[in-house]
């Protein structure tokens, strides 16, 4: 003879609409952290720090850096000053509308950074940039606050 539960049998579920919710939102997060993530091309130098610098997107770019010993660095490759306009003849072939990006040293010579800049505009292009540290991210207060 069996005897019947007073407790109803229940039986187990899995709830998928929670799961769902769970890897959308695992999705997003991965995809926000994918984006903000960024390279960066030029060797590390200390920048100097400047007011009026804005952020501008790094698509389709081209890095030089220059230490405080006067070495020049293509995209984190060491080259020589003779070296520049044959490389950027080369790649103005084929991207003639890259931006090039001069990281100078705080404490690099001036004539280097201009002698990188002349054989930078003997090649054609014109979209060329000087990096620096905004005042923002370098915590130092604008004038006047």
């Amino acid at each position: 003879m069996e005897v019947a539960s007073p407790i109803p049998k229940k039986h187990a579920r899995i709830e998928i609409i929670p799961l769902i919710d769970i890897m959308f939102f695992l999705l997003a997060s991965f995809m926000m952290v994918s984006l903000s993530q960024t390279t960066m091309k030029g060797m590390k130098v200390a920048l100097p720090t400047g007011s009026s610098g804005q952020t501008q997107s790094k698509k389709d770019y081209v890095s030089f850096s220059i230490d405080k010993d006067g070495k020049l660095y293509f995209d984190k490759n060491p080259m020589g000053y003779e070296e520049v306009a044959p490389r950027l003849r080369q790649l103005y072939v084929t991207n003639p509308e890259a931006k090039i990006f001069v990281r100078g040293d705080r404490e690099a010579v001036h004539g280097n950074v201009t002698r990188l800049l002349d054989q930078i505009r003997s090649t054609g292009y014109k979209k060329i940039s000087f990096e620096i540290k905004s005042e923002a991210s370098a915590g130092i207060p604008a004038p006047g606050k």
